[in-house]
């Protein structure tokens, strides 16, 4: 088993930073795009195994042809430990950063997810392994390189992950946006934390909530009642950094 990824910002990033020994750099026949050339030439530096393929052959290996001509085959993608993620905290300096996240089903809003919290600085992120989108190439294709630097860890069950953290000195806030929550921009976000984002169509479940230190709101003028997951939990995570907390 593999993983295929594609696109030429991701495959750059994963023979660059990633953690995954790239097994496969996959190109279409005939003179290559200046970029393209970049990359062959970065991967004969790094001894991965080039194969040039006719490009109907790149569309059938890719699923469809929105591949920018490139597709690079990985291991299958390994997620993290939970003490993994605690110690890539206490070895930063920083207070604690988590993002949770509760039934994100959709791979674009996933993608998305996970390149706001690498770029907010995010020491990782959790994820249920159950009714939630696992890590696929659109998902990496998203993220545009994050999962290369960005702990992912899949739990069993959030509720008593979110018990762990709080074990361990991090408060849990949950992004609700309905009555009885707090306005995100009215309250202290520094120190140790862990925001918590729920699924698209239902938000967190009851019993993830119930675990919850505090509810947060993004106040909204507009007539639409709410935002989408990814835009939400990218204003949430800003917020954070704005308060000071990533450097912290």
């Amino acid at each position: 088993m593999s993983d295929l990824l594609h696109g030429i910002n991701p495959v750059a990033e994963a023979l660059t930073a990633g953690e995954r020994k790239p097994l496969e750099l996959i190109l279409p026949n005939g003179r290559l795009a200046p970029r393209l050339e970049e990359l062959r030439a970065q991967a004969e530096e790094q001894n991965v195994r080039i194969r040039l393929i006719d490009k109907p052959e790149l569309d059938r290996l890719a699923g469809h042809n929105r591949h920018q001509q490139v597709l690079l085959r990985l291991p299958p993608f390994v997620y993290a430990e939970f003490d993994q993620l605690l110690a890539c905290w206490r070895n930063s300096g920083r207070s604690a950063f988590f993002l949770i996240l509760d039934g994100v089903t959709d791979p674009h809003n996933f993608g998305a997810i996970l390149r706001s919290a690498e770029v907010a600085g995010c020491h990782g992120v959790f994820v249920a392994k159950d009714r939630s989108c696992s890590v696929t190439p659109v998902v990496e294709k998203t993220a545009a390189g994050a999962l290369s630097h960005l702990l992912l860890c899949q739990v069993t069950n959030l509720s008593r992950t979110i018990e762990e953290l709080k074990k361990e000195g991090v408060w849990c806030y949950g992004l609700a946006g309905d009555e009885g929550s707090q306005d995100l921009f009215s309250v202290d976000l520094t120190g140790n934390l862990a925001l918590i984002v729920g699924s698209e169509g239902k938000g967190m479940r009851p019993n993830v909530r119930n675990h919850c230190d505090g509810l947060l709101a993004i106040p909204m003028s507009g007539q639409i009642e709410s935002l989408n997951a990814s835009v939400a939990a990218a204003v949430a995570l800003f917020e954070v950094v704005r308060q000071g907390n990533a450097n912290k």
